[in-house]
């Protein structure tokens, strides 16, 4: 990821002022993000399904979440030392996000597996077995460990798309055999997506899930990043996530 979205920042009095209703006093969290539907979305209710946990939990320690959404890698970009974003979502974990990245507690899950066509379904058990076709990734999202090692060490082909939509059109064209995508997002575009609306019947998810991918927000790491995920995470103590995320995703 896929479902590489978001920075956050503190804002000072007269910013948050600017930025807020005047009523309010509440300090503000800055996040960047991506369009990731259901997950994230400026046109979602409530923003996504993410960002509902994230504010919910915000407002239990006391302050407010400002989003912002850029493309992908923009997203990424925007938390860096000296921007006004101290942290991005969603994000999962890697080796590499672990190291650039102060990462919050799990903000929810999400189910990452492959979407096919539906005219050729693919049995798998094992990666491996996937070595004979080209698979469709996201350029700069994460997918799995172990197929992220085995796209590296040219173990496994692969095509990158710009988002999971040109993903799933190559993947209808013929160009790709399977496409990794989350099976929230992949539901949510065969219903809303005015391309894949077009193709859904050809689609379907495969049966076999990569994995049940823990979502997060990654946190700059300066003090400012660590304020912010102090507060966020002690918030996430006092939520039912999972009951936020099902009533956004309603």
């Amino acid at each position: 990821m896929q479902w590489v979205l978001a920075a956050l920042c503190l804002l000072p009095p007269q910013a948050e002022a600017a930025a807020q209703a005047p009523a309010s006093r509440a300090p503000v969290i800055r996040l960047a993000s991506s369009e990731w539907p259901p997950y994230v979305g400026k046109d979602l209710s409530a923003l996504g399904a993410s960002t509902a946990v994230i504010r919910a939990a915000l407002a239990t320690a006391g302050y407010q979440l400002q989003v912002d959404f850029f493309p992908w890698r923009r997203t990424i970009a925007a938390a860096g030392r000296d921007s006004d974003f101290v942290g991005y979502f969603p994000e999962y974990m890697s080796a590499d996000v672990a190291q650039n990245c102060l990462l919050s507690k799990p903000i929810g899950t999400g189910p990452l597996g492959f979407a096919e066509r539906a005219d050729m379904p693919i049995r798998w058990q094992r990666l491996d077995e996937l070595s004979r076709y080209t698979i469709g990734v996201v350029d700069g999202y994460i997918n799995t460990r172990e197929l992220d090692q085995r796209v590296r060490e040219h173990q496994q082909p692969v095509d990158a798309a710009h988002n999971d939509v040109q993903n799933l059109v190559k993947l209808a064209a013929g160009r790709v055999s399977l496409a990794v995508i989350d099976r929230r997002v992949f539901e949510y575009l065969r219903r809303n997506d005015p391309q894949i609306r077009k193709i859904a019947s050809q689609l379907r998810f495969n049966s076999h899930l990569l994995e049940e991918k823990p979502l997060f927000v990654c946190f700059r790491r300066d003090r400012a990043g660590e304020q912010a995920r102090r507060a966020l995470n002690e918030g996430l103590k006092t939520i039912d996530i999972a009951a936020v995320m099902a009533t956004a995703l309603r």
